[in-house]
């Protein structure tokens, strides 16, 4: 266990050693590049080499470490306030690249990348200025975007035109550069670079390829967890954003509503309140009515902001302009003119007749989003005699939530990205390659012979599984458990091929008592099973019956061979043994052998599970007196009605018969008990069994001379 915690804080140190590496010769080869390119005033950025090389050689997640600290250090060592908002764009370049370079960088894949980078850079680029900074925005792509929209009307069109044209080129040597270097370091180097974090026996890549392929009734772990992080992530920062948003309306609302009391306090300077209804009366006529508007001009005029300032009198037959400010597109209205309520402004008529503190109030009516501030005239007796309105235009509230939310969303998808690659990363290392691993070595398990099952049970303890969690207690248990029940399973086969054998050598011995009973048998049951072997044997090598004839299958009808004739076990002994020719009801009673062997060893089947072999001996012990052409006993089936492993017997039992000695006949010699079996083909015997039977003559001979009694 203390090896396994070592292994993994090593293990550890070492991929953090490589992110920090990579990451920093990431930031240092972007900053120096980029620098370079503004010192040269080069029509590109030149900020991305580092992380495009970074990523070929490590991976995504030290390059999008790399390419989100070059635009921090650029916004905050260099004063370049936007860059750190382009920091999503170095982010997706740096999973593009890894993907493009996932085996290895083809050069076939080269133009591809550029493409794919130059859409990202210059076509999410290009959206994110245009939110950020309008039309021309800043940059190498500002002047060529002018010279564009002398040609094109669409100031967005102009702008991603130009974005991509400049990108296309900045991406075109950068990952040419890139990739000249890549492919100029060793394939040894690049492999130490290579950001794994592995917990257990390194895999290859063919090897990760195959357990990859790992297929699931429905979403993968990876995915599962991928999923988590993602909602986990968004929903953080759709509160994070979200909160954000609402304060920064909020305080662009209050910095305003500050704004418009400000200049309503100064307008109230410039207005001598007692002589308002004079200036109602006799208008620009009255004493220091002129005076008086020039100064409120020269306020209106200080600010973009303020869209309209005015001065009312307000009575219940509506709203009497005392003063009213032109502007660019509006002439103000004359003095003594009457203005209804606007609809916002009908709920506070009765505030503002009484003259009260009116609180600013956004309103979005006939003269379009503004944030009015009314403040009341008091004159020297304290009489309201006018309010003093100030509408500040809200448009910019638009522009500046806009880029708000671009700000905040660029930022977002760049750090969301990078917390997602690494939390797939660890995930990856801690807990799929893990899991898969075993899960592969548990399904690419052999269980054919005691080699294999140890070879399969040192693969699974090779995996060395260390994460130093709960899956490396899995894993132990696994490989535990796994290691003792290949014992046992050992043990058990051990067992049972000893119980196999002494079952065989039980049926021997049940068949050498019954063929104890019939003197003139001699080792019937031993050469007729081998026989039925060598038959059985060459008909594989000629390709006949296949699917049918395995080693199994041989196997079960060599083991089943002696049991053929189990059924003379009902034969009396004076029918059996008789020296001379049966009678017509003696040959009855022996005919009878075959049903009753039949009904033996059926009897014996209900008894067991496993038989395979009692099956084909149920076969031979009932046809192996059935002929080809139907002529045969006890069912006269014909052809192949007639079970394989019965006409195969039928064959080795007539032949041991012709070449035996037996009480009533002389053994024949082989040539002509092979010239009988030829002459039976077709009509007692299967012809496929007869030809593999006599093309195997020199098998049989050996046979027949290790049994023959002189």
């Amino acid at each position: 266990m203390e090896q396994h915690v070592l292994g993994t804080r090593k293990s550890f140190w070492i991929a953090a050693a490589r992110l920090i590496g990579l990451a920093a010769f990431c930031l240092a080869l972007n900053i120096a590049l980029s620098r370079v390119n503004d010192y040269f005033g080069w029509p590109m950025y030149m900020d991305s080499v580092g992380t495009i090389l970074t990523s070929m050689v490590g991976g995504a997640l030290p390059a999008i470490a790399g390419g989100l600290l070059t635009n921090l250090v650029r916004t905050f060592a260099f004063n370049d306030s936007a860059s750190i908002y382009y920091g999503t764009l170095n982010v997706m370049i740096a999973v593009i690249v890894a993907g493009f370079c996932r085996h290895g960088l083809k050069k076939r894949s080269v133009i591809p990348m550029i493409l794919c980078l130059t859409l990202a850079g210059g076509g999410l680029g290009s959206l994110l200025t245009w939110f950020l900074f309008g039309f021309g925005g800043e940059g190498a792509s500002a002047a060529i975007a002018e010279k564009i929209h002398k040609t094109v009307s669409s100031e967005f069109i102009s702008q991603l035109s130009a974005d991509l044209i400049v990108d296309l080129m900045d991406k075109t040597i950068s990952v040419l550069l890139a990739a000249i270097v890549f492919w100029l370091l060793p394939k040894s180097f690049l492999k130490k670079l290579q950001m794994n974090g592995w917990q257990q026996k390194p895999l290859d890549d063919e090897e990760l390829e195959r357990i990859n392929k790992i297929e699931v009734r429905h979403l993968s772990l990876r995915a599962k967890l991928m999923l988590l992080l993602s909602v986990a992530i968004t929903l953080v920062a759709v509160v994070a954003v979200g909160i954000g948003y609402i304060l920064d309306r909020k305080t662009t609302i209050e910095d305003h509503s500050a704004f418009g009391e400000g200049i309503a306090r100064y307008m109230e300077s410039c207005i001598d309140a007692d002589k308002v209804d004079t200036f109602l009366e006799q208008g620009e006529a009255a004493p220091g009515y002129l005076e008086t508007k020039a100064k409120l001009n020269q306020v209106f005029s200080t600010s973009s902001d303020i869209a309209y300032m005015y001065v009312y009198q307000i009575r219940p037959d509506g709203c009497h302009v005392v003063f009213d400010m032109d502007t660019e597109d509006t002439p103000g209205y004359e003095t003594g003119e009457i203005q209804p309520f606007d609809e916002s402004f009908v709920g506070l008529k009765d505030a503002l007749l009484r003259g009260a503190e009116i609180e600013p109030i956004v309103t979005n009516d006939t003269y379009g989003w503004l944030l009015t501030v009314y403040r009341p005239l008091f004159d020297s007796n304290g009489r309201c005699v006018a309010y003093l309105g100030v509408d500040i235009e809200m448009t910019k509230l638009v522009d500046n939530t806009r880029v708000f939310l671009a700000k905040q969303i660029s930022l977002f998808l760049g750090f969301f990205i990078m917390v997602l690659t690494f939390g797939l990363w660890l995930a990856d290392y801690h807990i799929i390659y893990p899991l898969n691993a075993m899960s592969h070595g548990a399904s690419a398990f052999a269980y054919t012979s005691t080699q294999e099952r140890n070879d399969s049970v040192e693969r699974i303890k090779s995996l060395d599984i260390r994460t130093g969690d709960e899956i490396e207690n899995l894993y132990c248990a696994y490989s535990q458990t796994t290691e003792e029940s290949m014992q046992y399973l050992s043990d058990i086969r051990e067992k049972s091929r000893q119980i196999d054998k002494m079952q065989g050598g039980l049926l021997m011995v049940l068949a050498d008592i019954i063929e104890s009973r019939d003197k003139c048998t001699g080792d019937h049951i031993r050469k007729t099973a081998e026989y039925a072997r060598i038959i059985l044997e060459r008909l594989k090598e000629k390709g006949e019956f296949p699917g049918k004839i395995t080693e199994e299958y041989i196997g079960n009808v060599v083991r089943a061979a002696p049991l053929h004739d189990i059924g003379k076990i009902n034969v009396p002994d004076a029918v059996l043994n008789k020296p001379g020719k049966l009678t017509d009801e003696e040959f009855e009673i022996m005919k009878s052998h075959a049903q009753s062997g039949y009904e033996i060893i059926c009897k014996a089947i209900e008894n067991v599970t496993e038989s395979g072999y009692l099956q084909q001996a149920k076969h031979m012990a009932h046809s192996h007196h059935e002929k080809w052409d139907g002529s045969g006993y006890p069912q006269h089936l014909k052809g192949e009605d007639i079970p394989l492993s019965a006409r195969v017997m039928a064959v080795a039992d007539v032949f041991d018969a012709l070449v035996s000695r037996r009480s009533y006949k002389e053994p024949f010699t082989i040539e002509k008990a092979m010239s009988i079996i030829s002459e039976g083909a077709g009509k007692h015997f299967d012809p496929r069994i007869v030809e593999a039977f006599v093309e195997s003559e020199a098998r049989v001979r050996e046979v027949e001379a290790r049994y023959r009694v002189d």
